[in-house]
């Protein structure tokens, strides 16, 4: 059994503290992978003092050289796949194939932005006045922590570090304590890559403590996080009274809007795969179904019978399609959820609770979930469930399904089956979230197009693509006066 250890400084460290958990293989928990010791306060501050020292000297590496250091990880990322995924697997629950799909968006992520490396461009601007030359310059920020969940514990940590590596940040990174196997492979591979002492360090720990010494101290000047909404406000609340730049991508209820033309089987195949794929524990997931009345039975009847259809199991069985919840504390919220929906009066449809079956007893399985007749104003309407758990809500039509989409708090994506071209145009303009697919689930992305949501759901700059950078760096005007005269005249 392993005791993962934090990287400071170029060197592998294990922490002093006596507060351990365990980290525990969702889909059976009588595997037990190792303990993680839940760091300092004090450690924690010299991860941030070792990432200082080392800004200098990364922000003065060009920024090609950077992008090379990335291009050397994506490759080891792509040698190591097979084994990071079934360790992602083993730690997280996912699907070997989601697991493997989850290390080639992490391959694709770092090499996009080791070629971003030859792209970090100024723009010059003409000036209003003679012999005299403007520009502008991107540079990076100094320190910068990395915070990020356990859902996806390779991908949304590469496409957080590789932005900010290329970019010339150094990095404090704080993963999820409950995937510490997965980060430390990360760091591992980085640390390979070539990445120089003190540029990425690791800290193992809580948010209350661990995080909360990262996120405070001044040395730290952006960070960059993924989780819950009441976590990321406060943060962000934090981090506004010190004028620190903060990127938050935290909740969704994501909708599906089904109106009276839509390809039911295409419909119902996509948003199964939003709802139930990687057990519902994505922030893009499907959360609500909002679909016209005249449709609306077939449509229930249908995704119900593919609910049921969902063989369970340990996602290191090729046949498993769907894995567990990862521990026992979203296990119990989630099913807290269901018994919250049969209060408020929504129909269960099927699931609705614990699956019960040969080699699920041991794990943490819950049965791929539908709820009809969920109204707006019930909690599973409303409140991201994070889990296989899906509700339908029925509208008259068009009109009543847009407004229904937009009754949420979150903001981040959506979706819409139809043929007809008027409506789904109408919805691109009108629906409220970052990100919108038309006649495909909510789920999905690319590693070279923005991601990112709107409302509760992000604070600052999208993640990835052609603003993965943007976060990372700051602009920087420069005027180059060569008259050799003092110049006359109001100088606004």
């Amino acid at each position: 059994m392993d005791t993962y250890r934090n990287f400071i400084k170029g060197e592998w460290v294990e922490s002093s503290s006596q507060k351990t958990t365990q980290n525990i293989n969702p889909a059976n928990t009588e595997d037990i992978l190792g303990v993680v010791r839940l760091s300092t306060r004090e450690e924690a501050r010299r991860a941030v003092e070792a990432a200082a020292e080392a800004f200098r000297g990364w922000r003065s590496t060009p920024a090609p050289a950077r992008g090379r250091v990335m291009a050397r990880f994506a490759r080891l990322l792509e040698e190591h796949k097979e084994s990071v995924a079934a360790l992602l697997t083993r730690e997280e629950g996912k699907t070997l194939s989601e697991a493997r799909g989850e290390l080639q968006r992490a391959i694709n992520v770092a090499d996009f932005c080791a070629g971003e490396s030859r792209r970090m461009n100024g723009e010059t601007i003409p000036s209003e006045l003679p012999s005299n030359f403007a520009y502008t310059v991107k540079q990076p920020h100094g320190v910068v922590a990395v915070v990020t969940p356990w859902n996806f514990p390779v991908a949304i940590p590469v496409w957080k570090l590789a932005p900010a590596l290329v970019a010339g940040n150094t990095v404090v990174f704080k993963p999820a304590t409950n995937t510490p196997a997965t980060a430390v492979r990360i760091v591992e591979l980085l640390a390979e890559a070539g990445v120089p002492a003190g540029v990425v360090n690791l800290i193992l720990g809580s948010g209350s403590e661990a995080g909360d010494e990262i996120v405070s101290h001044p040395a730290v000047r952006a960070i960059s996080f993924t989780g819950s909404n009441g976590v990321g406000v406060k943060l962000y609340e934090q981090a506004a009274r010190r004028g620190v730049r903060v990127q938050c991508e935290m909740g969704g209820k994501n909708p599906v809007v089904v109106l009276e033309d839509a390809d039911m089987a295409l419909a119902v195949e996509s948003t199964a795969q939003g709802a139930f794929g990687s057990t519902g524990q994505r922030c893009t997931a499907t959360s609500r179904a909002v679909v016209v009345e005249t449709v609306a039975d077939e449509f229930v009847r249908r995704i119900s019978e593919r609910a049921k259809a969902y063989r369970l199991g340990d996602g290191s069985d090729p046949e498993t399609e769907v894995g567990p919840i990862v521990d026992a504390s979203q296990f119990k919220s989630v099913l807290s959820y269901m018994d919250v929906a049969r209060e408020d009066g929504a129909e269960l449809v099927c699931g609705g609770g614990p699956a019960d079956g040969a080699g699920l007893r041991k794990g943490y399985f819950i049965q791929p979930t539908v709820f009809d007749r969920v109204t707006h104003d019930m909690r599973i309407a409303r409140e991201e469930i994070f889990g296989p758990v899906l509700s339908v809500l029925r509208v008259k039509d068009f009109e009543e399904a847009l407004q229904v989409a937009n009754d949420s708090e979150y903001g981040l994506s959506s979706s819409i089956f139809t043929q007809d071209a008027a409506s789904v145009f109408r919805f691109v303009d009108e629906i409220e979230t970052g990100m919108t697919h038309i006649n495909s689930p909510t789920t999905g992305g690319e590693a070279h197009v923005p991601f990112g949501g709107i409302k509760a759901t992000g604070v600052g700059a999208f993640e990835q693509g052609s603003t993965a950078l943007d976060f990372y760096t700051e602009l920087k005007v420069v005027y180059v006066d060569y008259t050799g005269r003092k110049r006359e005249g109001n100088l606004y």
